[in-house]
């Protein structure tokens, strides 16, 4: 039986960056066939939350790579953009060959490019063309290049050369087209910025507005203006959002019951999360657990 995409009771696996050759670099560079070849565990297929950035474009082939519940087609030309803390599963279609940036929050230099770095809601699905393509093909090949020759030269020098040559990368992903079917990345504000960090990192304990406002020296009115500038929604639907995530990544990847859910994510009763979880996404808790990948597309 498959759910939202992913086997039956297929739990995350909580993935920490390393890099194999090289522990001290904050970047790393690989194919997807050398990522199934050398840690099948992590290549495989199953689902995965990461604590680094992975940018993946693909080269060959076709197939499905799912993103926190939204199932991303590939095919040559599709670059994906995987955040800390977002659950992701590789493509379990034969044939597919992509070429994998793996790098650590504070590899990059800084950078002004809005919410493509610091929002795990920003866009995560290109298809890049043309004159776009060759420019990320060109950028992806140099790092890999930079990366097989960072042992042999000065150690300084090859850092420096890794952390401008992502900062190339990411600066042309910044300049791509607006990403085909996604939310177009708005540049959110200091405002909306800071209470997105605050409902990352309280979400599970705290959904009322009041209190973020509070808790960023603002008034919920001002709060609410800034979300609606952002993203087009009010401020308490961007925390029941997040909240709604959390409580599909469960579902589907643990056998945590809805009621067990419900008290790790704030709701005192069972009937109170089934209440919420409904309003918020369309489906009963029980009936999104055992949906097939189209609710999963549908919802996520």
């Amino acid at each position: 039986m498959v759910k939202n995409g992913q086997s039956a009771a297929e739990p995350i696996s909580d993935i920490g960056y390393r890099n194999p050759h090289c522990p001290a670099l904050g970047i790393d560079v690989r194919t997807l066939a050398e990522e199934r070849e050398h840690a099948p565990d992590q290549g495989g297929g199953g689902p995965q939350r990461l604590d680094f950035h992975l940018l993946v474009l693909v080269t060959r082939g076709h197939g499905t790579h799912m993103v926190d519940f939204v199932g991303h087609a590939c095919r040559p030309g599709t670059l994906l953009w995987i955040r800390p803390g977002q659950v992701h599963a590789y493509a379990r279609e034969p044939g597919l060959g992509a070429r994998l940036v793996l790098f650590t929050p504070d590899f990059p230099p800084p950078l002004r490019i809005g919410p493509l770095l610091d929002d795990p809601f920003a866009p995560a699905h290109w298809r890049a063309r043309g004159p776009d393509l060759r420019d990320l093909t060109r950028l992806t090949d140099l790092l890999g290049t930079a990366h097989d020759a960072y042992e042999t030269g000065p150690r300084d020098l090859g850092t420096d050369l890794l952390r401008h040559t992502l900062a190339a990368l990411l600066l042309r992903i910044a300049l791509l087209p607006e990403p085909e079917g996604e939310p177009v990345p708005v540049g959110p504000g200091e405002l909306f910025g800071r209470f997105r960090t605050a409902v990352e990192e309280g979400f599970a304990a705290e959904r009322s507005v009041a209190v973020y406002a509070d808790r960023l020296a603002t008034t919920p009115k001002t709060l609410t203006r800034a979300c609606l500038a952002a993203t087009g929604r009010p401020a308490k639907a961007v925390i029941d959002a997040r909240v709604a995530l959390e409580a599909k990544r469960l579902l589907v990847h643990t056998d945590l019951s809805a009621a067990a859910i419900g008290r790790r994510l704030g709701f005192d009763e069972a009937a109170n999360f089934g209440k919420f979880f409904r309003r918020t996404t369309g489906w009963t808790p029980g009936d999104f657990r055992t949906a097939p990948r189209g609710g999963a597309a549908r919802d996520g």
